[in-house]
């Protein structure tokens, strides 16, 4: 029975290119896409896929709460992240959240590829660089950076607040009230120890969160 992989991107040049590494990989195979999260929820709920190709960067509620939902619509289906955010921000959340592999889109072909089959066999993939995070959150979690604080939805919440957006326009991407954001920012500020939306966006810059 031939493969089915599931691209999930908004960015229909980056789709192509993972299709055709997909189909040159594993001939036969069935591939699909969705550029949005509805269209990406609606395929998942449709039928089955062997794997999901993600990328965290979709507009609406955020990559890390589509692996979650994902998993619970189809625990066997494999997701692997293919994102742009390095891997020192989002990695270990994602594998947290019920991610198989992360992979960044800056690295080589091969380990797109190698993934994806240690994926489809049913086992994690693991760079050495989440690797030594996991390890050092686990040995020491007293002196984890303030941002281990944080919940996928608050980090979420800082990322966007450091790329200016305001809790307005938040709060109409995410589909969340605008008292809701402004909660999620209060929490934000308390864990990080922060006093402003200026110290937030100040804060995100020097930690290169994007």
């Amino acid at each position: 029975m031939p493969r089915r992989f599931l691209i999930a991107d908004d960015h229909v040049a980056i789709r192509r290119g993972v299709e055709t590494l997909l189909r040159e990989e594993f001939p036969g195979c069935e591939v699909a896409a969705a550029g949005t999260q509805p269209e990406l929820n609606s395929r998942i709920a449709a039928q089955r896929w062997d794997l999901v190709v993600l990328d965290l960067s979709m507009p609406g509620r955020g990559g890390l709460e589509c692996i979650g939902e994902i998993k619970d619509t189809s625990p066997s289906t494999a997701v692997l992240v293919y994102t742009a955010h390095p891997e020192e921000q989002f990695g270990v959340r994602a594998l947290r959240a019920g991610a198989d592999a992360y992979v960044t889109k800056g690295a080589p072909e091969s380990v797109f590829l190698q993934a994806a089959h240690r994926v489809l066999e049913g086992k994690r993939f693991i760079t050495e660089t989440i690797a030594e995070r996991m390890a050092e959150y686990l040995t020491q979690p007293a002196s984890a950076s303030p941002l281990e604080l944080l919940s996928d939805r608050e980090y979420q919440i800082l990322r966007l607040i450091g790329s200016g957006q305001s809790v307005s326009e938040i709060s109409a991407e995410l589909n969340l009230s605008v008292k809701t954001v402004s909660t999620y920012r209060k929490r934000v500020l308390e864990k990080l120890n922060l006093h402003s939306t200026a110290e937030m966006i100040r804060y995100a810059l020097e930690h290169d969160i994007r």
